[in-house]
């Protein structure tokens, strides 16, 4: 990172936050600070978990019980059990709540529009190009890649997902996570392998595993990104984790075997140096496998 790197960064946050009304304990001139009424359209129409609701906004218990608190007391929210786990508490949206929400959507709106406004249609389109990079950069930012126990919860969610999708993208070919090429658990478990679970903003987004064989060659397996969270240039930081640990167990060889209704990974691993070659394995989802070299980091 070079050093006045950040002092731009500083001058970009203090710009916007005092844009916007991010200051004002009047956000878009309602009785409520930013913070609450980001909380307010978060929980939306379909109601949210309080504990999902703290690991998006990044805040933490107290903090959510006050605005969660200042949200009942106006009648805006109701916070009650689930109907599904009595110990889960989901915070919903009442009538009143609801119309406050639509009357932010209206006045944000306004607001945008209004920052727009002042400038000449060629600088409009300038900045809005500008947004969607900040906004991209800023939110790949904010993930991380953790290893995890491949039976932990995060992790089957991942791994329901990724079955699923395989399953919506080829629903004549069934595939089926315990036949051909596995990663059982203890195969993607350490010695054996290891399991990274990719988190934007708290949640579970993304998966990828390592499986470890005798002669110093890894298999890379199960990785999935939510659709939320492509575009981010996350595949390839997940591939380059998975190959990370590869090498630290000491392989120098990765493979990835992959079906041809996945054009997005086979993009990405040709453009990662992987080279398509023979059948290393009897996957009967697989359509291409591929092989690269891992080099040893400096």
């Amino acid at each position: 990172m070079r050093e006045h790197d950040v002092p731009t960064v500083r001058r970009f946050n203090r710009t916007v936050t005092q844009r916007v009304g991010a200051l004002s304990d009047q956000f878009l001139s309602r009785d409520r600070p930013l913070a609450v009424a980001r909380l307010l359209w978060e929980i939306g129409a379909e109601g949210g978990e309080v504990v999902m609701l703290r690991s998006r906004l990044g805040v933490d218990a107290g903090q959510m019980s006050r605005m969660l608190r200042a949200l009942e007391a106006d009648e805006l929210v109701m916070v009650t059990p689930s109907d599904a786990d009595g110990r889960v508490r989901v915070a919903r949206l009442t009538a009143k709540g609801l119309a406050e929400r639509a009357l932010l959507d209206q006045r944000s709106d306004a607001l945008a529009a209004s920052i727009l406004a002042p400038l000449p249609p060629d600088q409009r389109a300038e900045l809005v190009a500008a947004m969607r990079t900040v906004e991209r950069l800023v939110t790949a930012s904010l993930v991380e890649l953790r290893e995890v126990d491949p039976e932990s919860a995060d992790a089957q969610r991942c791994l329901r997902a990724y079955v699923a999708e395989l399953n919506r993208r080829a629903p004549d070919r069934g595939f089926d996570p315990r036949k051909g090429a596995t990663a059982e658990p203890h195969e993607v478990r350490p010695p054996n392998g290891a399991f990274v679970v990719v988190y934007l903003r708290g949640e579970p987004v993304g998966c990828g595993a390592v499986k470890h064989h005798p002669g110093a060659v890894t298999d890379v397996k199960r990785m999935w990104l939510a659709e939320s969270a492509r575009g981010l240039g996350l595949g390839r930081r997940l591939l380059e984790r998975l190959e990370g640990l590869a090498r630290e167990h000491g392989s120098t060889e990765a493979h990835i075997e992959t079906s041809d209704v996945l054009p997005e990974a086979l993009a990405l691993y040709r453009s990662a140096g992987y080279v398509e070659v023979a059948p290393f394995n009897d996957e009967p989802f697989a359509d291409r496998w591929f092989s690269k070299p891992l080099r040893r980091d400096r």
